[in-house]
């Protein structure tokens, strides 16, 4: 079974420190916060004291960093114990579960992706599901660690998950046999001399295996590739300097994307021909899949993409995550980390997707998945986070959700698609999409 797991993505980051690198300014700032920290010490005396039971020194601790990043923004956290122990796992590359990426909704476990080629999604659970039970135990209101390692478990275990889905009235069980997951970041296979390349994660190399994917297409199509397309679908992102090498794959000049911070001295730009020197497809047409599930590096490759014309944008409107993250390590032993937003990102053009993410070129559904129109009314994306950062030009909310009115172009039902043999509606447009528009254009090139 091999997956990406988003979770990792999403605590993969574009710069890693050590807090003694900091010292000068933690210095700078403690010496201006030193009453703020006085009530914060009373606060813990008094819990120590007062409280009805004896507590934890290191519980408090942790609470009051938790509650101090939680503060912030979705993407700003404490990571330690079990959040740092399933990191370090993701990173080896190998483990055994279900192939979920899974958030705290109000106290419910919230689906957020099946991973693709998981066991989960081969049990048909979908994003926007919600969890209430494992084998049969309520776990609403518990803690969302606890889920996670309840549901992980031996390859060839079984687990019955109870769910709520939308577009249905009642929960409903689905039994899903944990299998082992192993990464593969980038996938590619040739359809009708189109070639499909699936990024599923934005990890080590992801650059390289895409140029590599390109090469081996052209081999299997004999020369008669037509055009691409790059999936990003469910991609919640990872490293930003794969998200650039990506991009310069297909690019030849300008910008790929800009990194502002408060600092203004500290602002990074990323320009084309930086790593990959001309276009690596040699011009071939290229359309861009992005979904809900599509955030942050994903979201900079569309963008970039798409501001320089390189490629059609289709699908739906991306998550909209226009925030970096560094990791800085709290111990040389690195068992403890902070996760902070620490700049925002702007495509080529200046625009920041936060919150309004990438609008496609062309709004594509998903009319294979029956469930459709009803999950995208629950979908969530950065705008629906609590304490979500604000995009800067204001945007309009009920712009936001144009997205989702019915298109006229598209009326096939998924039993209609089915009866044809469509799985995958989207992918199924994007290709005869390039169908329709480079064959015309290399027969007149053949003349």
């Amino acid at each position: 079974m091999k997956i990406v797991p988003l979770f990792r993505a999403a605590l993969l980051v574009s710069a890693v420190s050590l807090i003694p690198a900091t010292t000068a300014g933690l210095a700078a700032v403690d010496a201006r916060s030193s009453a703020q920290f006085e009530r914060l010490s009373t606060v813990y005396q008094l819990v120590k004291l007062r409280y009805v039971e004896k507590i934890d020194d290191n519980k408090l601790e942790e609470g009051a960093i938790d509650g101090m990043l939680a503060s912030l923004d979705p993407h700003s956290s404490f990571l330690s114990g079990a959040t740092m122990q399933r990191l370090n796992t993701m990173i080896d590359g190998n483990y055994s579960g279900l192939g979920l990426s899974v958030v705290m909704d109000d106290g419910a476990v919230k689906v957020v992706s099946p991973m693709r080629g998981s066991p989960a999604e081969a049990a048909g659970v979908k994003a926007g599901d919600y969890i209430t039970h494992l084998d049969g135990k309520l776990i609403y209101g518990g803690d969302l660690d606890d889920a996670v390692a309840q549901m992980r478990g031996e390859a060839g275990s079984k687990i019955r998950l109870t769910i709520f889905s939308a577009g249905r009235d009642q929960p409903f069980d689905v039994t899903v046999t944990r299998g082992v997951i192993q990464l593969e970041p980038v996938t590619w296979e040739l359809k009708d001399n189109i070639g499909v390349i699936t990024v599923n994660e934005f990890s080590h190399d992801v650059g390289n295996d895409v140029n590599k994917a390109i090469t081996d297409l052209k081999a299997k199509s004999g020369g008669k590739l037509e055009g691409l397309v790059l999936d990003l679908r469910e991609n919640p992102g990872g490293e930003l300097e794969e998200a650039v090498a990506l991009s310069d794959l297909f690019l030849t000049k300008g910008d790929i994307v800009s990194q502002r911070g408060r600092d203004s001295s500290e602002d990074e730009y990323f320009k084309a021909e930086s790593m990959f020197p001309g276009d690596m497809a040699k011009g071939l047409p290229l359309i861009v899949l992005v979904d809900a599930g599509s955030a942050s590096a994903s979201e900079i490759v569309a963008g970039a993409l798409q501001d320089q014309h390189r490629a059609l944008i289709m699908g739906e409107r991306s998550f909209g995550k226009g925030s970096v993250q560094s990791l800085f390590f709290l111990d040389r032993s690195r068992t403890s980390a902070v996760k902070i937003t620490t700049a925002r990102y702007y495509t080529p053009s200046g625009r920041s997707v936060q919150e309004g993410g990438i609008e496609p070129d062309i709004r594509v559904p998903q009319l294979s998945d029956p469930d459709a129109r009803r999950r995208a009314e629950l979908t969530m994306r950065e705008s629906d986070l609590r304490h979500h950062l604000v995009n800067e030009a204001n945007l309009d909310d009920k712009k936001l959700e144009n997205d989702r009115q019915d298109d006229p172009r598209f009326k096939m039902t998924p039993d209609e698609l089915k009866a044809k043999g469509i799985k995958d509606f989207q992918l199924y447009y994007a290709i005869q999409t390039l169908h329709h528009t480079a064959r015309p254009a290399l027969a007149a090139k053949r003349k």
